[in-house]
């Protein structure tokens, strides 16, 4: 497995694109959307886990992600998926990992993540910080973690 950081001109991007489309979780679409009209940041990245050339996970690094622009907090990780006929085989924390390398190598200290599952990152040594508000109205956890 391998896992690649992927911008818009990545020769894996389109693949990642359609396979965020058609995965079985509806966030996929989002961003899947976000990655046709590459509505990214030049910093902003898009990691994808690859078995046998295939996409089989991603997830994201952005400014906010759905934390409300109104907090002080970034960057965050968004949109993790991992194909169920994959998961159990730490493919998200592979990611995760990944992410946070990144992160730190464009010189940040902190990452947030916003969940609505209790206990999932904290897994990966995220530390809840509470509730703060989403763009999309409600309020998840928001949790951090030093790089």
């Amino acid at each position: 497995m391998k896992i690649e950081q992927l911008t818009s001109t990545h020769e894996n991007w389109d693949k990642a694109a359609v396979f965020a489309e058609n995965c079985s979780w509806g966030a996929g679409k989002t961003l899947a959307g976000l990655m046709g009209k590459n509505e990214f940041k030049d910093w902003e990245r898009v990691f994808t886990a690859f078995e046998d050339d295939e996409p089989v996970g991603f997830c994201t690094l952005t400014e906010k992600d759905e934390l409300h622009p109104k907090y002080p907090y970034t960057p965050l990780i968004g949109f993790v998926f991992v194909d169920e006929a994959h998961r159990g085989r730490r493919i998200s924390e592979k990611m995760i990992e990944k992410v946070l390398e990144y992160a730190k190598s464009i010189g940040y200290g902190k990452v947030y993540v916003m969940s609505g599952e209790k206990g999932l990152y904290e897994k990966y040594g995220f530390i809840p910080m509470g509730e703060f508000e989403s763009v999309y109205g409600g309020s998840e956890e928001l949790l951090v973690i030093a790089v």
